[in-house]
C-alpha cells in the first residue's frame, strides 16, 4: 500500500479504534432506545457480534460495520469517530491523527480525511484495497447520499446498481450511493483512492 498512515501499523491503535467504535456503538443504540436484540434484527448482525463489539472485544468488517451503521440511520465515521468541533477559520488534521477503520479479515482500510467531518454535508476518506480483496456488497447509503471518488494508485473495480466500472489511477467516478455498492481490487497490486461523500437532507 501507498503512504499508509503509522498508526495503520500499531496494534494499540487498532485496539483504541475498536474501543471507540464500540464506545460510539452503544451511545447511539441507546440513544435509539434500541436493545441489542432489537439492533440484531435491524442489522442482520448477531447478538453476540453486537455486544463484543460494543464491549471492544472484536473489531467489525467494514460488511459489518456498514450493516450497523445503516441500522442506526448513521454514517460510518459516525461510529468510527475521530470528529473535531470546528473553531476558527480553518481546521488541520495532521496524518498522524486521523482515525483509521481496518477490516480485520481483508486488510481494507478507510482513513478519515475530513478534519470536522460532521461539520459539513460532505466527508473525505481514503480507502486502501490490498491486491485481490473487495469490500463485498455494502448496504445502500440514505436517498440523496452521493459519491465521488479518483483513484490515486492501483486499479479499483465498483460495482453499483448491476453495473461495474474499472478505475485506473487518475480516472475518476461520480455515484448515486442510494443502491448496494462495493468496491474491489482484482489485480495483484494494492489500490488507493480518494472519496467525496456528500449527503443532501
Amino acid at each position: 500500500m501507498t503512504e499508509q498512515d503509522d498508526n495503520a501499523l500499531d496494534p494499540q491503535h487498532d485496539d483504541d479504534l475498536a474501543g471507540a467504535f464500540g464506545i460510539n456503538l452503544r451511545r447511539r443504540r441507546e440513544d435509539a432506545g434500541l436493545t441489542l436484540e432489537q439492533l440484531s434484527t435491524r442489522s442482520s448482525v448477531s447478538r453476540a457480534m453486537l455486544s463484543k463489539v460494543e464491549r471492544g472485544e472484536k473489531s467489525p468488517t467494514i460488511g459489518v460495520a456498514s450493516k450497523i451503521a445503516h441500522a442506526l440511520d448513521a454514517s460510518l465515521s459516525d461510529l468510527i469517530g475521530g470528529s473535531t468541533a470546528a473553531s476558527g477559520v480553518a481546521v488541520v488534521m495532521r496524518r498522524n491523527e486521523r482515525a483509521v477503520f481496518r477490516d480485520p479479515e481483508t486488510g481494507f482500510e478507510r482513513h478519515m480525511a475530513s478534519p470536522v467531518p460532521g461539520a459539513g454535508a460532505a466527508e473525505m476518506i481514503v480507502h486502501y484495497l490490498p491486491a485481490q480483496i473487495s469490500t463485498g456488497l455494502l448496504p445502500a447509503n440514505p436517498p440523496g447520499t452521493e459519491k465521488q471518488l479518483m483513484v490515486l494508485a492501483g486499479t479499483l473495480t465498483v460495482l453499483i446498481g448491476g453495473l461495474t466500472e474499472t478505475l485506473n489511477a487518475g480516472d475518476s467516478l461520480f455515484m448515486r450511493a442510494d443502491a448496494d455498492h462495493g468496491f474491489a481490487n482484482r489485480t495483484g497490486d494494492p489500490c488507493e483512492y480518494i472519496m467525496f461523500i456528500s449527503r443532501r437532507t
